[in-house]
């Protein structure tokens, strides 16, 4: 059993208060969710209007399903927000 850990830095130039944000990850969130089988929370910036920071854990049976699945959740954050990721970070325990 492997333990995959994804942070994500996302910018929201869009944004221009806490109440937006929060409106942008809460359906973000709520979208990948459903989708696939993700543990989500925003873990740094909740302070910042414009920049949020999601920690993302998911468990598999080896590696590379892992790969695929962070590969997949990271293009559907691109194409789903009016926004950039800036850095993401990837983990495996």
């Amino acid at each position: 059993m492997i333990v995959g850990i994804c942070t994500i830095s996302i910018h929201l130039p869009g944004a221009h208060s806490l109440k937006e944000k929060r409106r942008v990850l809460r359906s973000l969130k709520d979208r990948l969710r459903s989708k696939h089988n993700i543990s989500i929370a925003e873990v740094d910036g909740q302070d910042l209007w414009q920049r949020a920071v999601l920690g993302l854990a998911a468990v598999s049976i080896g590696r590379v399903p892992l790969e695929r699945l962070f590969e997949s959740i990271r293009y559907e954050v691109q194409s789903h927000i009016a926004g950039e990721i800036i850095d993401c970070r990837i983990e495996y325990v």
